[in-house]
């Protein structure tokens, strides 16, 4: 299938209609962790973390395929333990998006198929989150990306720079994305304004994309925006792709960054095996 060329720096496909081929799945797993070497490795209840997410992924009801992209011959032999085919990618990608978008070429999956973004560290995603992203973005006719985001609960958290920030229009299109407090307020928090959390959102990092704008996006140069804030996303709002940010129907658990993280994980799973019981 041929690339759509930009001249716009927009995306010509037109966006996948309602009742389209059904959405597919990527988890992205690296090897490489400065914080926690060989994380998608590590265990969890008996479990290499990889496979938790793998096995939350495929509980959730309509998608196609469920792909684990790795760039690391050890990830590739453990998902063959639990059964599964892992796809190889190139190590060399500088972001999550390109490896994706070399695995929309390797199934040389259709321009309007939509391509669901599972971090391989996040085994507590709400399996409901990741069926919204591929709803809304199979629904959405005006966007190429798909994300979500929760509430801001105080002031601290706005003013965080490890909690990103976006703001949205009146279509629920992105505006922008920060880790500065946006929008600022002129004249401070005063009696009768707008309080922290009815102007912004505090966006959880989850995707949703057409496979066409993966395509286009890996061959984008970044732009300063991105470079300064250390946000992928801004290279896309910069290029002119239109982000839908929806409030996600779940508050996300936590992931897995530190050895600490991973030990409030290993719990947080041992008391969901043990509800289930």
């Amino acid at each position: 299938m041929g690339r759509t060329r930009l001249n716009t720096q927009r995306s010509a496909v037109k966006p996948a209609a309602v009742g389209a081929a059904k959405p597919v799945l990527v988890i992205p797993a690296r090897y490489a962790s400065t914080r926690l070497p060989g994380k998608a490795l590590r265990l969890l209840q008996g479990k290499p973390l990889v496979q938790h997410v793998y096995e939350r992924a495929i509980s959730v009801a309509g998608f196609a395929e469920v792909v684990i992209a790795t760039d690391d011959a050890r990830i590739r032999a453990a998902c063959a333990d639990f059964g599964v085919d892992a796809c190889m990618t190139s190590d060399r990608h500088e972001s999550g998006s390109d490896r994706l978008a070399e695995v929309v070429q390797i199934h040389d999956w259709p321009d309007e198929t939509v391509v669901v973004n599972l971090q391989g560290d996040e085994p507590l995603t709400p399996t409901d989150n990741l069926q919204q992203l591929a709803e809304n973005l199979t629904h959405r006719q005006d966007a190429m990306i798909a994300t979500l985001a929760t509430p801001l609960t105080d002031a601290a958290e706005l003013a965080d720079p490890n909690t990103v920030k976006v703001v949205r229009d009146v279509n629920h299109l992105a505006l922008y994305f920060s880790r500065a407090p946006i929008p600022f307020q002129r004249d401070g928090q005063q009696e009768g304004t707008l309080a922290v959390t009815d102007y912004a959102l505090r966006h959880i990092g989850m995707y949703a994309y057409r496979a066409a704008f993966l395509r286009d996006f890996s061959r984008l140069a970044p732009c300063a925006l991105e470079r300064l804030e250390k946000l992928e996303q801004l290279r896309a709002l910069y290029y002119g792709f239109r982000i839908h940010v929806d409030v996600a129907r779940e508050i996300p658990g936590p992931g897995v960054d530190t050895p600490a993280d991973l030990q409030l994980v290993d719990t947080l799973l041992a008391g969901q095996a043990q509800q289930a019981r």
